[in-house]
């Protein structure tokens, strides 16, 4: 289809230029005989109007050969000279015997009626004729007319001539043009049916189809593009994968224990109401567990839906940070842990950021913190400004984090100590909802130990305010 409509388009040019040269060749050749043919008649016509004697008709064979055959002298063209009352005086045709006779054209009535006219006709014999006429004028008053007639079968060869050369011209060149276009094509579509091929593997979900690239065309970048992109799905896709699978495990493990509780109590016999009891305080706090993973992933599917979600309003530092340390300190009270904070005293102006989300972050880094200190330990939650970014550092005397798991404590559902965070009743989503948190408000958090024991996370965000935007 694609080459048709070049072909199409090629043919339709070619055909059009065609036309356009022949026509402008045509007007330059017609055109150019006519002025020359109109020159040569002016100038016959001014000098037999210095010879014209009282009687033409003597003066004719006498005067008007020699000027008029000398203005002729090497062409084809007929001239005719008259009175106004349309008689022969003269004419380079012999053979006519027009001398003394009435000749009467169209072209010589306009000449002696004051004009210089041109007309072109055909002849009997499908010959085309050009003819021009001007007046004879001696002291103002129209004596005669001149009459130049010329066949222009000569430049309709060369115009014939023409037009086969542009058409056998053009022939060759949509030939060429077509194997051309035949060999591009191919160069061109090879590719595009891989891309299709792909594209429907891709819609297959199958992830790991790739696009072979060679060179450096325009089509190679769309081939990388196409690659990157399968990179990401199948990225996604993976990611998606183990999340479905972690997921699901993380829910499985509370309802197989509620599962298990039930059975239990269905099976046993004449049983003590302080089993019973037990049994159900159990239950509730499977149940308790599975509604904390559930909230955890809804807050995460908040997150997922990106910047778009934030709800940008000036708050204060100090009191969001007083909110989380207040929300946690009875969890930490039960270890005996001390959370203290360090604001530098600093007077912070409200900034702009979404209450909610960065609560949720300090929280579950501070939460975390509590869970994996040691009793009798600490938690220090650091705030200073440095620079345009609000830096947020939360210390504990934890047993810290290797160096190689670093990056994947932020990993949804991964945990350091798996049987500890069970214990601790961690979902193993608290990073990584903060982590998300964080970056949807363009800023990033890092993980350090603070030496032998202990891990220092660090917060920081655009320290944005209202001043600063008026600014």
């Amino acid at each position: 289809m694609m080459i048709a409509t070049y072909l199409a388009i090629i043919v339709t040019t070619l055909v059009l230029m065609c036309i356009y040269i022949i026509g402008l060749l045509s007007e330059n050749l017609y055109s150019g005989e006519t002025i020359n043919m109109f020159a040569k008649a002016n100038i016959i016509s001014e000098t037999i109007s210095e010879v014209w004697g009282d009687n033409p008709s003597i003066t004719a064979t006498e005067k008007f050969a020699e000027v008029v055959e000398n203005s002729l002298a090497g062409t084809n063209i007929r001239g005719v000279v008259t009175n106004t009352s349309y008689t022969v005086l003269y004419d380079t045709n012999e053979e006519s015997q027009l001398l003394g006779k009435v000749f009467m054209r169209d072209v010589l009535k306009r000449a002696l009626d004051g004009e210089q006219t041109d007309q072109m006709t055909n002849t009997e014999n499908d010959m085309r004729l050009i003819s021009v006429a001007v007046p004879v004028k001696k002291s103002g008053v129209i004596i005669g007319g001149v009459y130049l007639a010329m066949l222009v079968n000569t430049i309709d060869d060369t115009i014939n001539s023409t037009r086969t050369s542009l058409i056998v011209f053009s022939v060759l060149i949509i030939i060429l043009i077509g194997m051309l276009s035949l060999g591009m094509s191919y160069i061109i579509t090879s590719p595009f049916e891989e891309f299709t091929a792909v594209a429907r593997e891709i819609s297959k979900g199958n992830f790991s189809k790739r696009v072979n690239i060679k060179g450096r065309s325009e089509i190679v970048q769309m081939g990388e593009t196409l690659n990157y992109m399968c990179d990401e799905l199948e990225l996604l896709e993976e990611k998606r994968r183990k999340f479905v699978s972690d997921a699901s495990h993380e829910l499985k493990t509370p309802m197989a224990g509620i599962k298990l509780i039930c059975d239990s109590l269905v099976a046993a016999e004449n049983t003590d109401p302080e089993m019973v009891k037990e049994f159900l305080s159990d239950m509730s706090d499977e149940v308790d567990r599975l509604t904390r993973i559930v909230e955890r992933l809804l807050v995460l599917t908040k997150l997922d839906v990106g910047a778009s979600s934030l709800k940008l309003e000036e708050n204060d530092v100090k009191t969001l940070i007083n909110q989380v340390v207040k929300k946690l300190t009875p969890i930490a009270t039960v270890k005996d842990i001390v959370i203290y904070t360090d604001y530098h005293d600093i007077d912070f102006e409200p900034m702009i950021m979404d209450y909610d989300k960065i609560y949720e972050a300090i929280y579950n880094i501070s939460d975390n913190a509590i869970k994996y200190s040691p009793d009798g330990g600490f938690v220090h939650i650091d705030v200073n400004v440095e620079g345009k970014y609000l830096t947020i550092r939360i210390e504990d005397n934890g047993p810290g984090i290797p160096d190689s798991e670093r990056d994947r404590i932020f990993e949804r559902f991964y945990r350091l100590d798996d049987s500890r965070a069970r214990d601790t009743g961690g979902t193993g989503l608290g990073l990584a909802i903060a982590r998300e948190a964080v970056h949807m408000h363009g800023g990033t958090i890092e993980i350090n130990n603070a030496g032998e024991i202990g891990s220092i996370f660090t917060v920081k965000l655009p320290y944005k305010t209202k001043r600063a935007e008026r600014s």
